[in-house]
């Protein structure tokens, strides 16, 4: 693991949950077939409201010249100038509706998010890294991958191996990783109050 990328610990976490960060440069190698199976199957295991299992994953590697493309054209240019360099790329798609009653799925963006946090954390433990990405055109992903009605491409995933820290995106995988103290985020009798103890 990238040194820098080591978190500052208030608390000792599982080893996967400590050694996850997003890179931005890759290493020229690809993700064998039984670890992207692995990492997906991470993502099947996570749990869902009414177990609706809302995601939907489309998946490209750089051994399909043609589909890694198809795939990057769904990327803004900011995450393309990167993310072209991944081994895989990923688009994490949402049902938008409950298939019991046909009414929106409110938590469709949230059970998709807990899908990708298990791939995620799965990956970490192979020593994958995972970069998720809010930077997508889904109107394209729509077009290019036929999604049907009642779907809708939400978040963009690279995966691979992190590699050396060079070029525009070096300053960016050297920084040192920051997060708010739990007293920001962990309420107790009201929120904005710190949980005591």
């Amino acid at each position: 693991m990238n040194e820098a990328k080591k978190p500052g610990l208030d608390h000792a976490v599982q080893d996967a949950v400590a050694a996850r960060w997003s890179p931005y440069t890759w290493a020229d190698r690809p993700v064998a077939v039984p670890d992207l199976r692995a990492i997906f199957e991470a993502a099947r295991w996570a749990p869902s409201s009414f177990n609706e299992q809302p995601w939907r994953y489309l998946v490209a590697t750089r051994e399909d010249p043609r589909d890694f493309a198809r795939l990057l054209e769904c990327l803004v240019e900011g995450n393309r100038k990167w993310a072209q360099y991944a081994p895989v790329l990923a688009l994490g798609v949402v049902s938008l509706n409950l298939a019991r009653t046909g009414e929106p799925n409110r938590t469709a963006a949230h059970d998709l998010g807990l899908a990708s946090a298990q791939l995620t954390l799965e990956a970490a433990a192979r020593g994958l890294g995972v970069h998720q990405m809010g930077g997508i055109l889904p109107e394209v992903a729509r077009e290019v991958f036929a999604i049907p009605a009642g779907f809708a491409a939400f978040t963009g995933l690279a995966i691979g191996y992190a590699g050396e820290p060079v070029g525009e995106f070096a300053a960016r995988d050297l920084a040192p990783r920051a997060r708010r103290p739990q007293a920001e985020f962990v309420f107790g009798s009201a929120f904005g109050q710190p949980l005591a103890g």
